[in-house]
């Protein structure tokens, strides 16, 4: 979802921009139908591909003071302060509640999603029409920093800086890019106008206000810079009758649990649902704001080459991820055993590598 900041003199387009994407010698090109994931969008700027297949394949399967709560804070012992939950651990913030692990294995999740996401968008770690290159760009919700490493040896002059509640990040990165623990839920410390770029990825289940959050961003970017979301949907999609039809199959069943432990958080998983995302992107001031959505398949069941590479890796990441998701939203929310926890994520994962239905989902 990429949107920009209404410039002074500027005025609300009647309908959204088709997405441009920066060329090799730093200009722009427009996407056009025939460059993977660049289709161009629909009247609502939205676009949407079915997935190639082969039926005659066989496919493998594969209480704080006020200093404490200040949003950029300086690096302290107490934030290497992880709580444990069966060998895995989990940030453990004074000021959110966030769900997912932090240690390796799910950072080696994390990090694999980034290669197959900029796989899916044709190799561009993104998609807004920024011209001039960017100068100065805000990654929220960094993860293992990988994203803004990748910015900032793209665009050597440009000061990239990531956020995050938990110091995953490397120590050796790029000059021009630095790490600050942050949680973006609380109010940014940023002089309005700081950026010409904002970037927010993988933030689904974390947020307890997206209208703010995108408020936030909106007051940080300069006047005609540019701000895009990528978020997750979590119920894994089948076009064969028998998962489609079935209310009851896994990926049902995962996506009903999950949506209420995050409900008793006070937050969402449902961001990437429906317009939820365009509508508070449009309804946070911004404009030229463009939609797309990408069928991501779960294994390597596609007969397109790009897609089934795609998909190889997009089952390596949830491989690596199922634990993580469930075990502290369904142990500790939920009140599930850990055994239960277990059963129910063997049985997802026995779904996702089964080519024979074809799983996917949309980002």
């Amino acid at each position: 979802m990429s949107s920009r900041r209404r410039s002074p003199k500027s005025k609300s387009p009647e309908s959204a921009s088709p997405i441009a994407a920066p060329s090799e010698d730093g200009g722009q090109r427009p996407l056009s139908p025939d460059t993977p994931g660049g289709q161009q969008p629909t009247s609502h700027g939205l676009t949407y591909n079915q997935i190639p297949y082969d039926e005659e394949e066989d496919v493998d399967s594969g209480g704080e003071d006020e200093e404490s709560l200040r949003s950029t804070t300086s690096l302290a012992e107490s934030i290497f302060d992880y709580r444990k939950i069966h060998g895995r651990t989990f940030q453990n913030s004074k000021t959110t509640e966030y769900w997912g692990p932090n240690d390796d294995r799910q950072n080696a999740g994390l990090d694999i999603a980034h290669h197959f996401i900029t796989m899916l968008k044709d190799d561009l770690l993104f998609e807004a029409p920024i011209d001039p290159p960017p100068t100065k760009i805000l990654d929220v919700g960094t993860g293992t920093g990988i994203w803004a490493i990748d910015m900032a040896d793209a665009y050597p002059a440009a000061h990239v800086i990531g956020t995050d509640i938990s110091p995953i990040q490397p120590l050796w990165v790029p000059p021009n890019c630095e790490f600050h623990i942050d949680d973006a839920q609380l109010e940014w410390t940023y002089p309005p106008a700081s950026f010409d770029f904002v970037h927010i990825r993988a933030l689904y289940g974390s947020i307890g206000d997206w209208g703010k959050l995108y408020a936030q961003a909106y007051k940080a970017l300069q006047p005609g810079g540019w701000f895009e979301d990528l978020e997750f949907t979590i119920t894994l999609q089948s076009d064969v009758p028998s998962v489609r039809d079935d209310p009851g199959h896994i990926f049902k069943r995962w996506a009903q649990i999950f949506f209420e432990a995050t409900d008793r958080l006070g937050k969402t998983l449902r961001i990437a649902m429906d317009s939820t995302m365009r509508d508070l992107i449009t309804e946070a001031g911004f404009i030229n704001v463009v939609e797309k959505k990408y069928q991501v398949p779960s294994g390597a069941w596609s007969s397109d080459p790009r897609l089934k590479t795609i998909g190889r890796y997009n089952l390596a990441f949830l491989e690596e991820s199922l634990e993580g998701f469930a075990l502290f939203l369904l142990q500790e929310i939920m009140g599930w055993s850990y055994i239960q926890v277990q059963m129910f994520v063997m049985e997802m994962r026995n779904e996702i590598r089964n080519p024979k239905i074809r799983p996917y989902y949309i980002l």
